[in-house]
């Protein structure tokens, strides 16, 4: 009994004594410290089997004095006190991990908190309402006839081009095009800056009697990649497959053979291949490439068609996207659009498109970024209707979207888009009431935009505003599918990118500092000093 207790307390003594993580030194390095772990368990291990083999010694000296019962007694109190310490050790040793990845990550956090981080936004100075009302009219706020002008010119001209698109293409055999729409900032009427730039997407179809089906990330039993979040593939399927199964759909029967399950008006059409439908090659998946090739290559006919009718020069803008197109007129004066080939999503107003820059550019030839801008759009067309007259929820989107692109300017690219700070305005629409957006709360919205995107960027979340987000109204009708998803992170492809997600805070937060001296620098002659929202 005696030799048991003295057991016990000598592991729980060893144990407080060499384990170097129950005082764990500040500056260690985690090299060091597994060092130094397996030499005191090295020396720990050596101290017990001394101690064993001296109690042996003793246990023997009992044998020879007292008989056989005693020394098999004695075997069960060493057995029963092996395990008492053994159950000791082990409670120690969780305890002491427990307590030391408490504080590991408790301290990391506020590492982390302390070098990124600082609630920048909330602590700024701000100029007051006055002088960015000013500012913003001044240097950021588009004339309302230019911008009316410019968006009847690339419309009209975009029908025309697409009408002489239609004529050029076989219609049993090629893509048929519809009407084009407008989308994003020129048509939330939040555009900043110049070139002015229109955005089109057109919706195709395929021609008969195929048609299009839809895999995506929250279909049921999708096996699209984590990666692709945010896209779906499009697969080309027959709509007449089952007449495909029939002798008439695969041969020749000849003019003395009919079919007695389908007429000769239903003969299948089988010369299509799925090269032919702009399909990924072995696949029936629709291949972004091959769309934007073909569009391109029938813009240029259409082109060539109507040339003659207007006194300007048409041309790609850039290579990269099929219709990124730049018309000059004979004056000098260039107009920037873009149209863009899109696939409809049954029948919604959700749109894959074929061209999106994004900060994920490995995206697979067959897997199609999805696109609720009409949505948004409608979205925008409600707060205006429903926001005090003179609200400030457009000013304050530009004016975040300008210091923006001044400080990406002189310090580089940023991963932080427009498309983010456009989803920032929506989730505080859809916050706060209609009252707090009147044209005298510029200060204090432009402030609660600021700090929203801080503190995604610090958590590193930034959700899709229509992906499974109950706040949007039902009267939207967003497809259910997504209505009810999990919530899509914008910011993911920043994270799956270190680098750039680092460069995207420090820019931001460069922004945050520098934003009174960039309001200074293109408004010098502000009368007003620089206020302290409190």
């Amino acid at each position: 009994m005696q030799g048991g207790i003295f057991q016990v307390c000598f592991f729980v003594t060893a144990a407080i004594l060499n384990r170097p993580f129950l005082f764990p030194k500040e500056n260690a390095t985690i090299p060091e410290r597994d060092e130094e772990i397996i030499t005191r368990m090295k020396e720990h291990e050596k101290a017990y089997e001394m101690e064993r083999a001296r109690l042996e010694q003793e246990a023997a000296k009992m044998n020879q004095a007292e008989e056989k019962p005693v020394v098999e007694d004695f075997n069960q109190s060493w057995d029963f006190w092996s395990a008492v310490s053994l159950v000791t050790f082990l409670m120690i040793e969780i305890w002491r991990q427990d307590f030391q990845d408490g504080n590991n990550q408790d301290s990391s956090s506020e590492e982390e908190d302390y070098l990124s981080f600082g609630n920048v936004a909330k602590k700024m100075i701000l100029p007051d309402k006055g002088v960015l009302a000013s500012f913003h009219d001044s240097c950021i706020g588009v004339s309302g006839t230019e911008f009316w002008r410019m968006r009847e010119f690339v419309e009209s001209f975009a029908d025309d081009l697409l009408e002489a698109l239609r004529s050029t293409c076989n219609r049993d055999a090629d893509m048929e095009v519809e009407d084009c729409i407008g989308i994003g900032s020129m048509y939330e009427n939040w555009k900043v800056g110049k070139p002015m730039l229109c955005d089109l997407i057109v919706p195709f179809t395929p021609p008969e009697p195929y048609r299009f089906t839809f895999e995506h990330w929250c279909s049921p039993g999708n096996d699209v990649p984590p990666t692709w979040q945010g896209c779906g593939r499009i697969k080309i399927v027959n709509a007449n497959e089952d007449k495909l199964d029939c002798l008439c759909g695969r041969t020749n029967l000849g003019e003395d053979m009919l079919c007695l399950l389908h007429s000769k008006a239903e003969k299948v059409k089988t010369k299509n291949t799925t090269d032919d439908l702009l399909c990924s090659k072995d696949t029936t998946y629709l291949a972004k490439d091959q769309v934007m090739k073909w569009f391109q290559i029938s813009i240029t006919k259409a082109w060539n068609q109507i040339s003659h009718k207007h006194k300007f020069d048409l041309t790609f803008h850039s290579l990269d996207s099929p219709g990124a197109i730049k018309v000059k007129f004979q004056s000098g004066k260039v107009i920037v659009f873009n149209i863009t080939p899109v696939v409809q999503y049954e029948d919604t107003d959700a749109y894959l498109l074929s061209h999106f820059e994004s900060s994920n550019n490995n995206l697979s030839d067959i897997y199609w970024p999805m696109t609720f801008a009409v949505y948004e759009k409608n979205l925008f067309k409600f707060f205006a209707k429903n926001l005090p007259s003179n609200s400030c929820h457009l000013s304050c989107l530009q004016i975040v979207a300008f210091l923006h692109k001044k400080q990406c300017s002189l310090t580089g690219k940023s991963g932080l888009t427009s498309y983010h700070l456009k989803t920032t305005l929506l989730h505080l629409l859809l916050s706060k009431l209609p009252a707090e957006w009147h044209s005298d709360q510029l200060q204090k919205r432009l402030r609660d935009i600021l700090m929203f995107l801080e503190k995604s960027l610090q958590e590193k979340k930034l959700y899709h505003v229509l992906i499974g987000n109950h706040k949007v109204p039902k009267w939207l009708n967003i497809p259910t599918v997504f209505r009810e998803a999990e919530p899509l992170n914008l910011l993911r492809p920043l994270l799956l990118k270190g680098d750039l997600y680092v460069k995207t805070v420090d820019t931001f937060q460069e922004m945050l500092k520098n934003a009174p001296v960039l309001i200074q620098e293109y408004m010098p002659h502000f009368p007003n000093g620089i206020t302290h929202l409190q």
